[in-house]
C-alpha cells in the first residue's frame, strides 16, 4: 500500500498519517549494516554509527569516524522533516526516507507522535522495556487496539519474566570483566566522565536523564521503574562504577552457587517465593535489597557512560540485572512471581543445561499501566473464546464484550468432528492412547482417504514436535506416506525458521502447479501463528488431537495455582480454555475472504464432549451442526465430498453483495467522536 498523496500537506494537514514501525532491521536503507546477518548486528551496526559521542567526535573531527548518511540528513533537516499525509507499509517508508536521504527508522520514531494510525507488534506496547522507548508519549485520548489477542496474557507474562542458565551467567561474568577493564581505562584517560557521571548519579535517575533519553543514545530502557527507583538517588554503594560492577559480580557468583546447588546430585527441582529467594541472597552475599531494585537503571548508565554500541554483547549480564531489579520490586506483598529451579531445563533430550527461572504468574501487571493510562483499549481476535476468561485474566472490567458471528453468504467452512476411524475405534492424542497403533493407523488411514477427495493444499496440525516426529516417523514404516505421495506432496515445519520458510515456499508451488500438497505442522509453532492459508492453499486443515500445554511443566503448575488461589479460575477450566484458543487459532488459518471456503476437521474423540465444543469460537459453531458430531472416517468422507461439491459452483455476485457494505453505507455507520477521559474500564472484547 503506497502513500495517498493530499496535495502535498505534512503531519498536520487534513489528510490521514498512517505509518507502521519495525526493528532497525526491518527499517534501515544503509548499504553496509544492511550486509549484517541477524538482528543483533544490525543493532550494532546503526548505533556505532548514530550514538551521541560518535557524532560528537565526528564534530570535532571529521572523517575520524563512519556515520550514517541517512541518519545525518535526518538530523541536519531538523524541523524540515514532514511527511505527507498517506499510508505507508514498511517498504514505502523506506522508499521514500532513501529518496529524501532520511532514516526511515528514526524518521518513523519521531513521527510517532504526528501519525494519525501507528502499526506495530503490541511487544512493543507491552513489554516495559520497549514501551518506555516507543509508547510513551502516547496522548491518552489515544486509542489502543490488539489485534490478533487471544494470547496477550502469554505475552504479559513473557515481558516479565526472566530465564538464567549455566551458559548466560558465564557470559554475564566475562561482561563484567570487560566492563573493569573499560572502568580502568577510562580512569586513566578520561577520569572526568567517570566524576560526571557519579554526580549525575547523586541528582537522581531523572536529572541524568536516563528516563527521557534521545532517540539515538545507547541505553537500557527499564523493566520496571516504581517511584522510589524514579525519584530517589542511586544508592550510594553502587554508584561509582568499580563499586557497581563488584556489586553485580556478588550477585552473578550466588546465582551461579545455587544454579550448581540445583543440579548437583542431591539436587532436583526447587521453587521458592521471590522474598524466600531474596532473603537467601541478602544472607549469602551480604548485599541490601535496596541497591537490586536499581540495578537495571545502573547498568544502563554504566553501558552509557563506557559509550558502549554494542549492547547485545552484555545480554547476558542485561538479563541478571533484569532478574535481581524484578525480584526486588516484587519481594513483598501477594507472590506474584515464582522462583523455578530445575536441574534440566533444556528441551534437548540428554543435554543437562540447569536454569533459574523468575516466572511471572499474573498476566494483569504489564497491561495495567495501559488500562489506567489510556481511556480506549480494543482487545480483538477470531480466537478469543471463551470471551468471558479474559477479564478475570487481565483485571479488567470491559465496557463491551461481544462475540460475532461471521457474515457471510454461503456456508463456506465446514466444521466436522471425527472421533473414531473406519474400523470404529476412537482416535485420541490422550497421553494413554497417543501411543496406540490403532490411533496412529486410523489417523494415517483418514489422512490418507482426505488427500485423494480434496483437491490442492490440506494443513495437518499436530499438538507437539516430539508426537509430530513419532506419528511421521511411524506412518513412513506403515507406507502411510508412499500412498499420501501419490497424490500430494509432503512438506514439514521444523524448529528451523528457514527451513520452514523454504518448506512453505515449496508447499505454495506445488499447490499453484496443481500437484497438491500436504504441510504437516504443529500447534503453537510459527505457522500456526502467522501463516494464512487462503484460496486453494487451505482447502482443509485437520487438527490431530486438542494441543493442551505440557501439564508437568513447573512453571504452568505455579501459575495454575495462582489463578485457582487468587482469581477462582479452575486448573481444568484454563486448560481447555487454552487448548481449545490454540486449535482455533490453528483451524482459523483456512478462512480468510467472503469468497474463501474450506474444511475443518477436528480429529480427537474429546471434540464431542460439550465442555470442549462450547468454548470453540461463535463463528466455527454456527456452522457446527449436529450431524457434524461424532463421525466416523467414512461418514466424514460423504460430508467432505458433498461440501465440494456445493462450494465448486460460481459464486453468486448479488449474494456476495448483499454482505458488502457500500462506501456510504459505512460513513452512515460512522459516528461522531464520543469524548472520553483516560482512566480505568475504557476496555473492549471483540470477537
Amino acid at each position: 500500500m503506497g502513500p495517498i498523496c493530499n496535495g502535498g500537506k505534512g503531519a498536520g494537514g487534513s489528510g490521514v498519517l498512517a505509518l507502521c514501525l519495525s526493528s532497525r532491521r526491518n527499517m534501515c536503507v544503509h548499504e553496509r549494516v544492511l550486509e549484517e546477518s541477524d538482528r543483533e548486528a544490525v543493532d550494532a551496526a546503526c548505533r556505532s554509527m548514530t550514538a551521541s559521542w560518535v557524532l560528537e567526535k565526528v564534530k570535532q573531527n571529521p572523517g575520524s569516524l563512519e556515520t550514517c548518511q541517512y541518519y545525518d540528513n535526518f538530523q541536519s533537516a531538523g524541523e524540515a522533516t514532514t511527511m505527507p499525509s498517506g499510508i505507508y507499509d514498511l517498504d514505502q517508508l523506506k522508499k521514500w526516507g532513501k529518496q529524501r536521504g532520511w532514516c526511515p527508522y528514526y524518521l518513523t520514531r519521531q513521527a510517532i507522535n504526528h501519525a494519525n494510525v501507528l502499526v506495530y507488534n503490541y511487544q512493543y506496547m507491552l513489554d516495559p522495556k520497549v514501551a518506555k522507548m516507543v509508547s510513551k508519549e502516547l496522548e491518552s485520548e489515544s486509542i489502543i487496539v490488539f489485534d490478533e489477542a487471544h494470547n496477550i496474557d502469554s505475552v504479559c507474562i513473557e515481558a516479565l519474566s526472566v530465564t538464567l542458565n549455566e551458559q548466560g551467567l558465564e557470559k554475564a561474568t566475562r561482561s563484567l570483566g570487560r566492563l573493569s577493564s573499560e572502568v580502568n581505562r577510562i580512569k586513566k584517560t578520561d577520569n572526568e566522565r567517570l566524576q560526571q557521571e557519579y554526580q549525575n548519579l547523586v541528582n537522581g535517575l531523572i536529572d541524568q536523564g536516563l528516563i527521557d533519553q534521545a532517540a539515538n543514545n545507547i541505553g537500557l530502557a527499564s523493566n520496571v521503574l516504581t517511584p522510589d527507583v524514579l525519584n530517589e538517588t542511586i544508592p550510594g554503594n553502587i554508584r561509582r562504577a568499580e563499586h557497581f560492577v563488584a556489586f553485580m559480580r556478588k550477585v552473578v557468583n550466588h546465582l551461579k552457587v545455587r544454579l550448581s546447588s540445583v543440579a548437583g546430585p542431591s539436587g532436583g527441582v526447587q521453587s521458592e517465593t521471590p522474598l524466600s529467594f531474596l532473603h537467601r541472597m541478602t544472607h549469602g552475599t551480604s548485599i541490601e535489597v535496596k541497591p537490586l531494585r536499581f540495578s537495571y537503571s545502573r547498568l544502563s548508565s554504566l553501558l552509557r557512560t563506557l559509550q558502549v554500541s554494542n549492547l547485545d554483547e552484555f545480554n547476558a549480564l542485561t538479563d541478571v540485572a533484569d532478574f535481581v531489579t524484578l525480584l526486588s520490586t516484587y519481594s513483598e506483598g501477594v507472590a506474584k512471581f515464582a522462583i523455578i529451579m530445575e536441574p534440566n531445563g533444556s528441551s534437548i533430550p540428554g543435554a543437562i543445561d540447569p536454569v533459574i527461572q523468575l516466572a511471572c504468574l499474573d498476566s494483569s501487571l504489564a497491561i495495567a499501566p495501559l488500562f489506567k493510562r489510556f481511556g480506549s483499549i480494543i482487545i480483538t481476535s477470531g480466537t478469543l473464546s471463551p470471551i468471558d476468561l479474559y477479564p478475570k485474566l487481565l483485571q479488567f472490567q470491559p465496557c463491551v464484550s461481544e462475540s460475532l458471528n461471521m457474515s457471510t453468504f454461503r456456508p463456506c467452512i465446514r466444521p466436522l468432528i471425527v472421533t473414531k476411524g473406519s474400523d470404529q475405534l476412537a482416535v485420541s492424542t490422550k497421553f494413554e492412547d497417543r501411543g496406540k497403533t490403532a490411533v496412529v493407523r486410523n489417523y494415517g488411514a483418514m489422512l490418507m482417504e482426505l488427500c485423494r477427495a480434496i483437491p490442492d493444499g490440506v494443513v495437518s496440525f499436530f499438538t507437539s514436535y516430539s508426537y509430530m516426529e513419532y506419528v511421521i516417523s511411524e506412518w513412513d514404516s506403515m507406507g502411510v506416506l508412499r500412498e499420501i505421495l501419490k497424490s500430494k506432496l509432503v512438506f514439514i515445519e521444523t524448529k528451523d525458521v528457514v527451513e520452514t520458510t523454504l518448506a512453505l515456499d515449496n508447499y505454495r508451488r506445488a499447490c499453484d502447479c496443481g500437484r497438491g500438497a500436504v504441510f504437516f505442522s504443529v500447534a503453537r509453532g510459527k505457522v500456526s501463528e502467522g501463516i494464512n492459508f487462503d484460496r486453494h492453499y487451505g482447502r482443509a486443515v485437520i487438527m490431530f488431537g486438542v494441543p493442551f500445554q505440557y501439564t508437568l511443566s513447573h512453571v504452568l503448575r505455579a501459575r495454575l495455582e495462582y489463578l485457582q488461589t487468587h482469581y477462582q479460575i479452575r486448573e481444568q477450566d484454563f486448560l481447555n480454555f487454552d487448548a481449545l484458543r490454540q486449535a482455533s487459532q490453528c483451524v482459523g488459518r483456512v478462512i480468510r475472504s467472503k469468497t474463501d471456503y474450506g474444511l475443518i476437521i477436528f480429529a480427537d474423540s474429546r471434540y464431542s464432549r460439550h465442555d470442549k465444543r462450547s468454548k470453540l469460537p461463535k463463528w466455527i459453531q454456527q456452522f457446527l451442526h449436529e450431524e457434524h458430531l461424532n463421525l466416523s472416517t467414512d461418514m466424514a468422507l460423504q460430508h467432505v465430498r458433498q461440501f465440494l461439491r456445493i462450494m465448486g459452483q460460481p459464486i453468486d455476485q448479488i449474494a456476495l453483495q448483499s454482505v458488502l457494505l457500500t462506501l456510504e453505507e459505512v460513513e452512515r455507520m460512522n459516528p461522531p467522536p464520543i469524548l472520553q477521559t483516560a482512566g480505568e474500564g475504557g476496555a473492549m472484547l471483540v470477537e
